[in-house]
């Protein structure tokens, strides 16, 4: 992961062109006042883009078989798709295998941060209590100790301590905190009307089942439905399908369109309306207002990473990027992987009997050799978006009045996602504390959204995240000793419209020769659920391939 210190090259924008653009007109006038009080420390982080850009630039690391590395499965990718696969085949018992991974930490978007007091996600941060179908997780939970039984319906049951502590969600509206993300404060009687109908729209898609008995929506998906009625919703954006049912309530089409950029980093005229009534859909198991518990850690998802990474330590290979794939188009072949060791500076190769590709797809052109050769798809359709996450570190709590600071604090009418409070999970609700901000770059297209990110610095980026917090919390600047950020250029799938039932979607997990595809970008969904679904079956098909004895999890 690169650090950098606060200077940077120049903005593309004016500050006050880049304030209105990315928090809108309301945040031109701070313009001044926030800079002058950001914090004199922090850091300006981002994964490796050095080697990365040398391979997509045309890199290929020579293999040299004298020196080469043998492995029955060599894993590409380290996030947490390759970590599953790694942790399936040794739970199989099957251990001479290699993970690849070009950063130095471990875990993808759902790596997470450590201070000398806190820990703190870095992205992903909660996952849903499973429902009792998803074998899988269910399994790696209860290795976790996380689900220690069953509840009388055969459902998991989750250890009190992993589920998010009340009060768990706010939203900042018309000046003042209030339970939930609904913005109900000063809501009309057609307001909680359409919430009404909308939430019952919901319903009636949770408890629909199609003519195999499978639910429309399910975690993961590829345990859902793909008829024609969700592949329909696919094809309109989920705005189309407010608009087609007189969804007009711009407090509903707020709290809809800021689920779209939480899960999927799109606004709602951007998201496919299949994946917009998914978000509401999939959690739960009866009714959209009994979705199911969530269970957190103070360093979010970094909690699976610390397990995978503790179970398949001995199998890692951090700061190695696999350069270039040269796959085994015969049956007995073993496929070359050269990679490119950065402590070393030089390159390493290995031969491998299977491969897994759990990086994302668009990478798979720059790394598998010949791939528009031997590949009968293409990747041009996989669009990724680009977000911003800030840790803010504070030596004392704001000030509130009302409800007090949750979990999950979100301000109505920003272009953020809110903070997180990494230390709400520990019980700790005073004094120092971490609050997570997130902010999906929606305005451009992917490509356009990471060179913007590019050129802007550390010192914007500090600005935008303190003119933000300070609408809720006007005096938070005299609080903050320190703001990291990160900037995620390729941070997650975007499911816009058409692309969920894609042939190109449905086609990228089919595996080429002796490699098998893994990936949350094969799901179309961003969800460490699919992700980890990804990693267990490619690990699974590998396992039946080799003969090599396992009960599947699936």
């Amino acid at each position: 992961m690169e650090s950098q210190r606060v200077s940077d090259s120049p903005p593309m924008l004016s500050r006050r062109e880049l304030m209105s653009v990315l928090l809108g007109s309301w945040a031109a006038g701070t313009i001044g006042c926030s800079r002058q009080s950001l914090p004199p420390e922090g850091e300006w982080l981002s994964p490796d883009f050095s080697v990365g850009h040398r391979i997509r630039d045309g890199l290929r690391p020579k293999y040299d078989p004298s020196s080469s590395e043998h492995a029955d499965v060599v894993i590409v990718g380290g996030g947490i798709a390759g970590l599953s696969a790694a942790w399936r085949l040794k739970k199989a018992g099957l251990e001479n295998f290699r993970l690849l991974e070009i950063e130095k930490v471990l875990g993808g978007t759902s790596r997470s941060g450590q201070s000398a007091s806190f820990e703190f996600p870095w992205g992903a941060h909660y996952v849903p209590a499973p429902m009792k179908e998803n074998r899988a997780l269910v399994t790696l939970l209860e290795e976790m100790n996380v689900v220690v039984g069953k509840t009388e319906d055969g459902s998991p049951r989750v250890a009190e301590q992993f589920l998010c502590r009340d009060p768990e969600e706010r939203v900042f509206v018309d000046g003042q905190w209030i339970e939930g993300l609904y913005p109900a404060s000063g809501a009309s009687a057609d307001d909680l009307a359409q919430l009404e109908k909308f939430q019952a729209e919901m319903d009636a898609w949770i408890a629909r089942r199609d003519d195999d008995g499978k639910r429309l929506f399910a975690i993961p998906i590829a345990t859902g439905a793909d008829g024609d009625v969700v592949r329909s919703l696919d094809q309109i954006s989920m705005q189309q399908w407010m608009d087609d049912r007189g969804f007009t309530s711009s407090r509903l089409r707020w709290m809809v369109d800021y689920s779209c950029r939480d899960d999927y980093g799109l606004t709602m005229d951007q998201t496919s309306a299949w994946a917009g009534i998914f978000y509401f859909a999939s959690r739960a198991r009866v009714t959209s207002t009994s979705s199911q518990d969530v269970m957190t850690w103070p360093e979010g998802n970094g909690r699976f990473v610390k397990h995978f990474v503790n179970r398949v330590q001995d199998q890692l290979r951090p700061s190695t990027a696999a350069g270039d794939i040269q796959l085994a188009l015969s049956e007995k072949g073993t496929a070359k992987i050269t990679a490119w060791d950065s402590q070393s500076d030089q390159s390493v190769g290995f031969d491998a009997e299977h491969v897994i590709f759990a990086a994302p797809q668009f990478l798979a052109p720059y790394l598998i050799r010949d791939f528009s050769r031997i590949a009968d798809r293409s990747t041009a359709a996989f669009r990724y978006g680009a977000w911003i996450v800030a840790n803010v570190h504070l030596r004392d709590r704001p000030r509130e009045d009302g409800m007090p600071m949750c979990w999950d604090n979100v301000i109505y009418e920003s272009k953020s996602l809110g903070y997180v409070t990494s230390t709400h999970q520990t019980g700790l609700d005073h004094g120092a504390t971490v609050l997570t901000w997130y902010y999906p770059m929606t305005a451009n297209e992917g490509k356009v959204s990471r060179q913007q990110l590019l050129g802007m610095t550390w010192s914007d980026w500090a600005e935008i995240v303190l003119a933000d917090l300070s609408r809720p919390h006007p005096k938070i600047a005299s609080l903050i000793t320190r703001i990291d950020i990160m900037r995620w250029g390729h941070a997650m799938i975007q499911p816009r419209p058409g692309f969920v039932f894609s042939e190109a979607r449905l086609s990228a997990a089919k595996p080429i020769a002796n490699l098998h595809f893994a990936g949350t970008d094969l799901s179309g969904v961003a969800l460490m659920e699919e992700a980890f679904y990804h990693g267990v079956r490619a690990a699974e098909a590998v396992l039946a391939e080799r003969k090599h004895p396992f009960e599947s999890l699936l």
